[in-house]
């Protein structure tokens, strides 16, 4: 969800404006997500290098994490959604881990769709991670693979990546879901973040389906 400073900048306004306006998008993206039969949506919200940004960025993110979740936790919850985090837990304020994890037990029976939210999150730390928690288990050489390994990821449940949606034109992967993101299909915006519309979600499922995927087959 990138282009919410460019927002902000190009409109004379202070990069936290820019946030907030990328935070009124999500309800009605998750609106449409929830009617076009979306069953998963990962929401990339801060990286483990978004720590490198000022100070006072950082605590202005972490309030609006805390207001989102305030507000917007109770709605999702009420139209079915599944909330789920994914990311490095330490480091991240208490607050803030506090509401992540009543958001989860809040939402943990619904069905309708599956937000994760990725957070102090990054693609090379989830793998790193794993390979620990694995190293911890005494899990012999000889008996990983690659299913075994995804078990150890942050969210061993969370299905593999089909679209990968990347605003502001950026053409990078910015370390997100590494693994899950190998036969991915990739749809790239001009639009800002705050910008972008459910008109354009839509059309961004609409290129994903009008392709062919061969996963390395013919």
């Amino acid at each position: 969800m990138d282009g919410n400073g460019r927002w902000a900048q190009r409109r004379w306004l202070p990069r936290a404006a820019g946030h907030r306006q990328g935070v009124a998008v999500l309800t009605p993206l998750l609106e449409a997500a929830g009617r076009a039969g979306v069953k998963t949506l990962t929401l990339y919200a801060f990286s483990t290098e978004n720590w490198e940004r000022p100070e006072s960025e950082v605590k202005t993110l972490m309030r609006l994490f805390l207001e989102t979740a305030r507000k917007k936790v109770p709605e999702l919850n009420e139209r079915g959604a599944r909330l789920r985090f994914l990311g490095r837990r330490e480091g991240l304020p208490g607050r803030v881990l506090e509401a992540l994890e009543e958001a989860e037990r809040l939402t943990a029976g619904n069905d309708s769709l599956d937000v994760y939210i990725a957070l102090n999150y990054g693609g090379r730390a989830e793998i790193v991670d794993a390979a620990r928690r694995m190293a911890a288990d005494g899990v012999p050489p000889e008996d990983i693979d690659e299913e075994k390994f995804a078990r150890y990821l942050y969210a061993p449940d969370v299905p593999e990546v089909d679209l990968v949606i990347r605003t502001s034109g950026e053409l990078r992967v910015s370390n997100f879901l590494l693994w899950q993101i190998a036969y991915a299909e990739f749809y790239v915006t001009e639009t800002l973040w705050p910008d972008f519309s459910p008109e354009e979600f839509m059309q961004a499922l609409r290129s994903f389906a009008a392709r062919s995927r061969r996963r390395g087959g013919v």
